[in-house]
């Protein structure tokens, strides 16, 4: 009888699929780069974020070794947040809506390459931050006082803006740009909230301060029409008509602006 029980959960362990993914591995900043392999059971419906869980459970390559859980962002799960973005199979894009099932075999994980690499697939994204700093990518209002009721725009406005605000700062659009890296290029994501908040009519106030951000020796005028930008952002954004109106807006601001002098 014990061999009859034997043979059926053989079979079953022989016609188990498994999802195979190689992570691109690094212990700490600087340190080499290098690559490992890990085996889990297949199961419909798995994302990127559920294969990683599964390898922190218990770390151990395809080939036996015991090794260190590896690390990753993660927060929303939903898309929403960007943290989860990584290199997948070689395209830029969110972990938590990578389905396994979509991808092909064997899954390869890096990080970013335009960001310091912090540990395995966690980077350093603060070099974004610090461009919406520059380009002012608010819009000054204190809360001191009662404003009334907001100014009027028109719906082709309204929707335009409201599509430049779904970026989630996700980095996709710097990846997958030639120019962006080294300080060459302040990048599409910058641009786009430059003309997020200059086409509000409380914005057009502080107006010149933004398309002077994006006027310096890595300025707007870098960009290289590759148009990968619009090709790998998750949200849609129309990045290269931002791009567009705002290279005609700092033509004309650094005209009128020379012509004051």
């Amino acid at each position: 009888m014990g061999t009859a029980t034997r043979a059926p959960i053989q079979e079953r362990e022989r016609s188990q699929k498994f999802v195979e993914i190689k992570i691109a591995r690094r212990e700490r900043p600087n340190a080499p780069q290098h690559w490992e392999t890990f085996q889990i059971p297949y199961r419909p419906n798995l994302n990127i974020i559920s294969c990683l869980m599964e390898i922190r459970k218990n770390p151990v390559t395809k080939e036996g070794k015991q090794t260190t859980p590896p690390v990753w962002d993660m927060n929303c799960l939903e898309q929403v947040c960007g943290i989860c973005t990584m290199v997948i199979n070689g395209t830029v894009r969110q972990s938590c809506s990578a389905l396994i099932d979509q991808l092909d075999q064997p899954i390869t994980l890096e990080p970013m390459t335009k960001f310091p690499n912090v540990r395995d697939l966690i980077v350093d994204r603060s070099e974004m931050f610090e461009h919406l700093k520059r380009v002012h990518a608010w819009i000054e209002i204190d809360g001191s006082h009662d404003l009334g009721a907001g100014p009027k725009m028109d719906q082709d406005t309204v929707a335009e803006r409201y599509a430049y605000s779904r970026c989630m700062t996700c980095g996709c659009c710097l990846e997958a740009c030639p120019q962006y890296g080294d300080g060459n290029f302040i990048g599409a994501q910058a641009i786009a909230q430059v003309r997020y908040q200059n086409m509000h009519p409380t914005g057009v106030i502080t107006r010149d301060e933004r398309l002077e951000g994006i006027m310096g020796d890595d300025g707007i005028q870098n960009c290289g029409d590759a148009q990968n930008c619009v090709r790998v952002c998750p949200m849609s954004i129309p990045l290269t008509k931002a791009i567009y109106e705002e290279n005609r807006e700092t033509i004309v601001h650094g005209l009128f602006g020379w012509l004051r002098k």
